[in-house]
């Protein structure tokens, strides 16, 4: 049975970080909002994506330092991971984050409702919950309903043992051999985490080279890192097929021309992640919300965010572009801002991208292959953090940080960073680039020392 109309100044659709940052927002505006979330608050990077995965990290790093200590002076002996207790490691980190956003929606006064939602009109919002449907009217409505892993059609990909990121995340026991398909940000994540715990690790990336949408150089030195650590790379590769065998399942892939088999006790499939439109529009929709006008599955959006339909506004990864959790927030509160008639000076064209592999990337502006097919003349100046104290103490591997300045006005363009705590210093670059700062202007800063972010001083210095 369908409950009367309720009356709200924005339904948001989805409580991921894109989703919930805009309520908070929107409640700090005094429009009364209402949030409609289907499974946890947190969405994908809380509950299944970044949160979850760096906690596994943090972990298998500390056990590669100590079993690793005898150079340092750290003897140890039987060291070795309780799966058990780093799953429940995972679930108390998750659920105090969880905690947090719940804390924050209350306080608020931001109604929850759990549920799918529905688009029935543009200011109509149906949700579907355990006890039955609700019928919201809002004058503004906001799409954040994030993303989900992408599987391609490879045969066998239905074969148990062949794990997606969300499934992959659950697994209480580890793999002695892990075959990841996909050479992206999580599949180079789960590469490190597999090779710091010592198991056995293949990578098969279709592109010519693993982190293709990052600087070329960055590519290539984690390749040489991970090579050294035991990780078996296939770049150029293209999977046909995927098989159970008596030795396990078994990828068969061809590279330059060359069919090529490799063997694993469990495939994660880490080939990216598409737009969640599921459910968003149904039969009960209006024709205007079944003309949403979309592409290849993301919702398109104009400048400030909103779709094809007046008052409907979407952000974050159902509209493609970069999925990224910070990307998402900065959009939802710019979103927001503009339903009450403001405008909120966040510079959304400017987006950090982190890995968090050993060591650390953080990128932000151009590389050099953006600035060249642009006909950008710029500078580049490079330092190589092996030659930065803090980096030798903490037997970092190879790394540098790389700034690209404009030639005739010396601002600073981009920053490509491959060092320890390069995604924690990468905000430097990102307020320098916003903020029009010159080479110059980032040489008068005095960097303490020894720290890792010495090197950026040293990289700025001609």
């Amino acid at each position: 049975m369908e409950e009367a109309r309720a009356a709200w100044d924005l339904a948001v659709i989805g409580g991921g970080p894109g989703g919930y940052e805009a309520a908070l927002e929107a409640a700090g505006r005094g429009l009364r909002t209402v949030l409609i979330e289907k499974g946890e608050l947190g969405g994908t990077c809380l509950n299944r994506g970044c949160i979850p995965t760096k906690t596994l990290l943090h972990t298998a790093e500390l056990f590669h330092e100590v079993d690793c200590g005898g150079p340092i002076g750290l003897a140890a002996s039987d060291i070795s991971v309780s799966m058990k207790g780093l799953m429940a490691r995972k679930a108390e980190v998750v659920e105090q984050l969880r905690k947090g956003v719940a804390s924050l929606m209350k306080s608020h006064k931001i109604t929850v409702i759990s549920g799918r939602g529905t688009l029935l009109d543009k200011d109509t919002v149906k949700v579907e919950t355990a006890e039955g449907s609700q019928i919201l009217s809002a004058a503004h409505v906001l799409i954040a309903t994030g993303s989900v892993p992408a599987c391609p059609p490879i045969p066998g990909a239905d074969l148990p043992g062949v794990f997606t990121s969300d499934g992959f995340l659950e697994k209480e026991e580890l793999l002695d051999r892990l075959l990841i398909i996909g050479g992206g940000v999580i599949g180079m994540e789960f590469a490190s985490i597999y090779s710091f715990l010592g198991k056995e690790t293949a990578v098969v990336e279709a592109m010519d080279r693993i982190l293709p949408g990052m600087d070329r150089e960055i590519g290539q030195n984690l390749k040489m890192i991970l090579k050294k650590r035991g990780v078996d790379i296939h770049t150029g590769a293209l999977v046909e097929r995927i098989e159970q065998t008596e030795n396990g399942l078994s990828c068969i892939f061809r590279e330059k021309d060359e069919e090529k088999q490799a063997f694993a006790d469990g495939i994660l499939i880490a080939a990216g992640r598409r737009p969640c439109t599921d459910g968003l529009i149904t039969e009960e929709s209006s024709d205007a919300v079944k003309a949403l006008k979309m592409e290849r599955g993301r919702i398109l959006v104009d400048a400030h965010f909103e779709t094809s339909i007046p008052g409907v506004y979407a952000i974050g990864d159902v509209t493609g572009g970069i999925q990224l959790a910070h990307a998402a927030s900065a959009q939802g509160r710019q979103a927001t801002a503009r339903m009450a008639g403001e405008t909120l000076d966040i510079r959304t064209d400017l987006i950090p991208s982190c890995v968090y592999t050993s060591p650390e990337i953080g990128c932000v502006g151009l590389d050099a292959d953006t600035a060249k097919s642009r006909g950008i003349a710029v500078i580049t100046k490079k330092y190589p953090m092996s030659a930065n104290g803090k980096t030798l103490i903490a037997r970092e591997e190879r790394g540098f940080i790389k700034v690209l300045a404009d030639k005739d006005s010396r601002s600073i363009l981009g920053a490509q960073m491959m060092c320890a705590r390069a995604t924690d210093m990468i905000s430097q670059f990102t307020q320098a680039i916003a903020n029009g700062l010159t080479l110059e202007d980032m040489e008068r800063v005095v960097y303490p020392h020894p720290t890792f972010s010495e090197g950026i001083g040293e990289a700025v210095r001609e």
